[in-house]
C-alpha cells in the first residue's frame, strides 16, 4: 500500500516536470497508464498542469489538456485561472489558444482582486494585452458587460489596467488601452496613493514616455490625489526632474490627440500611425523649448524631406503631404492635419466636437486617409492634367480674408513645434494660459 501511493506521487511529480519542461511524450505515456493524474495539482499552489503548461508557454502540451479538460478555468490556490497565468507571463502563444476555447476573460483572483487584463498590462505583454482585448470584443462580455466597461475594469485596490500599466512604466500598453477606451484621468481607490490618477502614477515611477503617453491623450497635470498633491509634486519628490518639467503646470500645454471626432476613430490605421507620430513629434518640439535641449534631438523621420524632390505640402511648404482630405481630395502633411484637429487643452468641454473644415475648398472634412505622395517630376509630367486642381488649390489660398483665417493660421506655423502659441482658425485651442499651482507646505 506504502508501496502504492509512493509510486503514485512519482509519478504525479514526473507529470508537473514533464508539463514544465515540454517534454509531450513523457506526458502522453502518463496520462495513458494513469488518466487520473490529470486532475491531481500541486500541494501548495493548487496548480493543475494546465496552469503549468500556460505559465510555462508549452502550446502544445496546453492543446493536449485542453482536448481533456471541459472546463479551462480552473482555479489555483488564488483562484488564478491558466490565462491569467499565461498574461502574467506572456505567453501569446497560450493565451490565443484559451482564448479560442473559451477561457473566461472576467475572472477575478484572490489575491489582488485582478484580472487576466490587469496581468497583461502590469507585466507589460502587450501582445497579450491586444489578444484578450480583441477577444472581449467579439464575445458576449462587450454585448453584456460593455466593452468600454472591461477595458476600465478595476482589481480590488481600485486601480485599473491603465493605472497598472502607468505604474510599471508600460508606454505600449498605455497607448494600447487608451486607444481602446481607457480612461486617462481616472482615480485609484487603495492603489498606490488614493485618488492618484496614471499620470500620478507614471510620474512616481519616472518613466518620460509613459508621461508623454498620458499627456498626448488629455491626461489633466492640475488633478489632485487625496493628499492634494499634483503630479508635478510627485514627480519632483522622487527626483524625476525631467519628468517634472513636462508636468510643470506653468509649462505649455502639450496638444492632445483629438478622440472626439467621429472621422478620426474610423481611420484607416496607416493615415491613424501618420498622425499619431505627427502629434508625438510635435510634442517632443514642445519638450525641447521647455528642457532647452541640443538642436540635434529627435528629427522627424516621417517628414524628412531629401534632394527637394519631393511634392510639398502648399500650406507649410516643409513637410511632405502624406494626408489627403475626402471627398475633396486636397492633400496636407500630417502636421497640419493635426493643427486642424487637435484642441491643446485636456478639458473635455474644450475639446473641438465638430468636424474641422478643409483649409482650401472650406468644406467639413469627412474622412482622412493616406495620401500617394508625388515627386517633382511626376507633377511635372502631370503639369496639364491637374492645372485645374492645382488653379482650385491657389483659389483656396487666395481666399478673402474673413473666410481664410484657417489657411493663414496653419500657414503662420513654419515649426509645427510653434503652434501652442496662437489660435490659428479657432479650432487649435490656445495653449499659452499659464496655469498657477497652489504650493504644499
Amino acid at each position: 500500500m506504502g508501496q502504492g501511493l509512493s509510486c503514485s506521487a512519482s509519478h504525479e511529480n514526473g507529470l508537473f516536470s514533464a508539463v514544465q519542461c515540454g517534454d509531450l511524450e513523457i506526458v502522453q505515456v502518463l496520462l495513458k497508464n494513469e488518466p487520473s493524474l490529470l486532475h491531481n495539482t500541486t500541494l501548495y499552489d493548487r496548480q493543475s498542469p494546465l496552469h503549468i503548461a500556460a505559465a510555462n508557454g508549452q502550446i502544445e502540451i496546453l492543446s493536449l489538456l485542453l482536448e481533456r479538460f471541459s472546463n479551462p478555468d480552473l482555479l489555483n490556490r488564488h483562484k488564478q485561472t491558466p490565462l491569467m497565468l499565461a498574461a502574467m507571463h506572456g505567453k501569446i502563444s497560450c493565451v490565443k489558444k484559451l482564448l479560442e476555447v473559451g477561457a473566461n476573460i472576467l475572472k477575478f483572483d484572490s489575491l489582488h482582486g485582478r484580472t487576466c487584463l490587469h496581468y497583461a498590462a502590469h507585466y507589460g505583454h502587450f501582445d497579450c494585452l491586444e489578444a484578450i482585448l480583441s477577444a472581449a470584443q467579439s464575445s458576449s462580455v462587450s454585448a453584456s458587460w460593455g466593452f468600454v466597461r472591461f477595458v476600465n475594469i478595476r482589481d480590488g485596490k481600485g486601480a485599473t489596467p491603465l493605472h497598472l500599466a502607468a505604474r510599471q512604466r508600460r508606454p505600449e500598453c498605455i497607448h494600447i488601452l487608451l486607444d481602446n477606451g481607457g480612461l486617462v484621468s481616472a482615480s485609484t481607490g487603495g492603489y498606490g496613493c488614493q485618488g492618484s490618477t496614471p499620470l500620478h502614477l507614471a510620474a512616481r515611477g519616472g518613466s518620460l514616455d509613459c508621461i508623454r503617453e498620458l499627456l498626448a491623450w488629455g491626461a489633466d497635470r492640475l488633478q489632485r490625489d487625496s493628499t492634494g498633491r499634483i503630479p508635478y509634486v510627485i514627480a519632483m519628490k522622487h527626483r524625476h526632474g525631467t519628468c517634472a518639467a513636462l508636468l510643470n503646470p506653468s509649462s505649455t500645454e502639450p496638444l492632445v490627440w483629438p478622440s472626439p471626432l467621429k472621422f478620426i476613430n474610423e481611420l484607416h490605421q496607416e493615415a491613424k500611425a501618420l498622425l499619431e507620430q505627427a502629434l508625438m513629434e510635435a510634442n517632443r518640439e514642445r519638450e525641447k523649448s521647455i528642457l532647452k535641449a541640443t538642436p540635434d534631438t529627435v528629427i522627424d523621420n516621417l517628414s524628412e524631406i531629401s534632394d527637394g524632390d519631393t511634392e510639398l505640402c502648399t500650406i507649410c511648404f516643409e513637410q511632405a503631404p502624406t494626408i489627403e482630405v475626402q471627398s475633396c481630395g486636397h492633400v496636407m502633411c500630417a502636421q497640419c492635419t493635426l493643427s486642424l484637429c487637435c484642441h491643446s487643452k485636456p478639458n473635455p468641454s474644450t475639446a473641438c466636437v465638430t468636424p474641422p473644415v478643409c483649409p482650401f475648398c472650406r468644406s467639413n472634412i469627412i474622412r482622412l486617409v493616406v495620401a500617394k505622395t508625388k515627386t517633382m517630376e511626376e507633377v511635372d509630367d502631370h503639369e496639364t492634367n491637374s492645372s485645374s486642381k492645382l488653379r482650385k488649390g491657389r483659389k483656396g489660398v487666395n481666399l478673402s480674408e474673413g473666410d481664410s483665417s484657417s489657411l493663414k493660421g496653419l500657414s503662420s506655423m513654419t515649426a509645427f513645434g510653434k503652434m501652442n502659441g496662437g489660435r490659428g482658425s479657432g479650432r487649435i485651442a490656445a495653449a499659452d494660459d499659464d496655469q498657477s499651482v497652489d504650493k504644499l507646505g
